[in-house]
């Protein structure tokens, strides 16, 4: 004897669509595409374009690929509470707004790019809820890297920073035997004299150092709390230390080869040695802290 059997219930679709991003989302990234791409653009033509914030597109695509790879977490997160969404979205998208408003008419560039996290914290705030932001937090607070620093407070810090640079690179090289002398920021190597600028040894460097070394604690991402805490501490010294062997580099290419070469193709090889420098003493000092770390736990 047959039975009516009773009809299954519809599968139930992705928190992404069938292969598609949901028409909420579609908005929220055409709204997005309309506000901030001028905004990138008039970055990438200005602030972006100078030598010490040539880290900000940079920053931003590491940000939004980082968002990127944590988006199926996200979309897991929250897909556990059946209206994800929080109202605290709409003061933030507020902020961010006004932010961008701001910066805009006043042509505060800072001002309006900070805007672009504020916006994209209220989009997922207002679409996934609160449990997004614990997903996401990494790579928006990494986004405010890219931001340009406020020129009074560079210039304030940079002084000293390059005068400490300046006094190690000395010391060392005469040391190591080099025709070497001081005066201020300047250095006086044989017959060629090198002046440390702000690129070589200030504050966007030492902050783009950090950036890097934020990024690789959350790309490895250690279980130990020692481990972590003692690296991030780790990173300003770290970095004021590639900042020491870039501007070495830099006298030595010059005292070797001549300033054209030291002016030239060189130097911009200079700033790459300086950010592989800086990535292998991360790789150092987490291998030492690692080895601590286990010598502790027997």
């Amino acid at each position: 004897m047959l039975s009516a059997s009773t009809p299954m219930p519809p599968a139930r679709e992705s928190a992404a669509g069938p292969g598609r991003l949901p028409a909420a989302w579609l908005l929220a990234l055409a709204g997005l595409l309309a506000l901030y791409l001028p905004t990138f653009y008039d970055a990438l033509r200005e602030v972006w374009g100078r030598e010490e914030q040539a880290h900000g597109p940079i920053i931003l695509g590491v940000s939004l690929w980082l968002l990127y790879r944590n988006w199926p977490a996200m979309l897991a997160a929250s897909g556990k509470h059946d209206n994800p969404g929080s109202a605290w979205g709409w003061p933030v998208l507020v902020v961010g707004l006004l932010s961008y408003l701001l910066g805009r008419v006043l042509d505060i560039q800072v001002i309006e790019m900070f805007s672009f996290p504020c916006t994209v914290v209220a989009v997922l705030l207002l679409l996934q809820g609160a449990a997004a932001l614990r997903v996401q937090w990494f790579p928006l607070f990494f986004m405010l890297f890219m931001l340009p620093l406020p020129g009074p407070f560079v210039d304030t810090v940079t002084m000293p920073m390059k005068m400490a640079v300046s006094w190690c690179a000395e010391h060392i090289l005469f040391a190591a035997g080099y025709p070497i002398a001081r005066s201020g920021v300047v250095l006086q190597v044989g017959q060629y004299q090198l002046l440390v600028a702000d690129a070589c040894a200030g504050l966007h460097t030492l902050f783009t150092l950090e950036a890097l070394g934020l990024l690789y604690l959350n790309i490895v991402r250690h279980g130990s709390f020692l481990r972590n805490v003692g690296l991030a501490l780790l990173i300003v010294p770290i970095s004021f230390t590639a900042n020491i062997i870039r501007v070495m580099t830099l006298t030595l290419i010059t005292y070797h080869f001549g300033d054209a070469a030291g002016q030239g193709f060189l130097h911009g090889f200079a700033g790459m040695v300086l950010f592989i420098s800086a990535l292998l003493l991360i790789i150092g000092v987490d291998t030492l802290l690692r080895s601590a770390v286990r010598r502790r736990a027997k």
